[in-house]
């Protein structure tokens, strides 16, 4: 992943010693790394960086309360919550599931856009373009149909994985993003007949019904907490026998939760009973892993809901 989000206090002192707290935290001097970003803090009081990094610590250290204090005035000093402190309170369990803040994932992502492939493929052993392939495919010849697609929506797009996957079964590709610099990646592959930056849910909406035969989600489900908005503008988008494919990562318990990795996981019985509600008929639901996750295969599903 890209390096942490520092947004200056405009206080050089302030800002020092904040980098003196994140080498200590480095070296494990936690303590000492949480003393220091409360004099950043008494020296600048609406510095968000220091505010969201003292939140990391005190929940280090066990200090919820501590903890739940700081990421409060992270997002208050910075109401669009660029460091994603929302996230840590939903962990913490004070604050109720919702989807992330639109500005974090875009932040996020802007950063990660650089080196977005290599952190995924090298170090994530990411696979999910090639399990969706493999899943649509299988589909399709399940249902003796051509794998070949006139129209496809690839949500989520970043720098056009999916889209290289599927290159030569795709006829016009349109992706949607929320990072404009992963979308200046994405066109840079010259496999999009159209790009946008927005949210899943809000790029869909402005299609119009039943103009597309393919919708594709990589490794973009887990950044949203309630499927059903995707899953109902994708039905509506999409034609009859038209498919959705996507990947998620899941847990054994029920419903969703959010990880450590703060990404999203939704139960396998949580998203067959969305696909449904959506009006879907469940093709494909299948264990796989679309990436690791501290060198392990982090728990995932492929899905793929095929449109009456």
């Amino acid at each position: 992943m890209p390096a942490r989000l520092f947004l200056s206090s405009g206080d050089m002192i302030a800002d020092r010693r904040f980098e003196f707290a994140r080498d200590l935290q480095l070296k494990g001097d936690l303590a000492a790394a949480a003393e220091l970003l409360l004099q950043a803090t008494e020296l600048a009081p609406n510095f968000a960086s220091a505010w969201f990094k003292l939140g990391e610590i005190r929940a280090q250290l066990g200090e919820d309360d501590a903890a739940i204090t700081a990421f409060r005035q992270a997002r208050c000093v910075d109401p669009d919550d660029r460091h994603g402190a929302s996230l840590h309170l939903m962990r913490l369990g004070v604050e109720p599931l919702a989807d992330m803040p639109p500005a974090y994932v875009q932040t996020l992502f802007d950063q990660y856009a650089p080196r977005f492939e290599a952190a995924l493929i090298d170090d994530l052993g990411y696979r999910g373009p090639s399990l969706l392939f493999k899943a649509v495919l299988s589909v399709r010849a399940a249902g003796r149909k051509p794998a070949f697609f006139k129209r496809a929506i690839d949500l989520g797009c970043g720098t056009g994985l999916a889209a290289t996957a599927f290159a030569k079964e795709v006829d016009r590709f349109t992706g949607i993003d929320l990072s404009p610099r992963m979308i200046e990646r994405a066109r840079l592959t010259g496999l999009y007949a159209e790009l946008e930056v927005a949210d899943m849910a809000q790029g869909l909406r402005g299609k119009p019904d039943v103009s597309v035969d393919l919708v594709l989600a990589a490794d973009a489900m887990v950044y949203v907490s309630d499927l059903a908005p995707v899953l109902r503008e994708a039905m509506r988008v999409l034609i009859s026998g038209g498919l959705f494919a996507f990947t998620v990562e899941t847990h054994d318990g029920e419903g969703v939760t959010i990880g450590g990795g703060l990404r999203y996981a939704h139960s396998a019985p949580y998203v067959r009973a969305q696909v449904a509600t959506a009006g879907f008929k469940l093709a494909q639901c299948e264990d796989l892993s679309a990436r690791n996750e501290d060198n392990l295969p982090a728990p995932g599903l492929v899905v793929v809901a095929s449109k009456p």
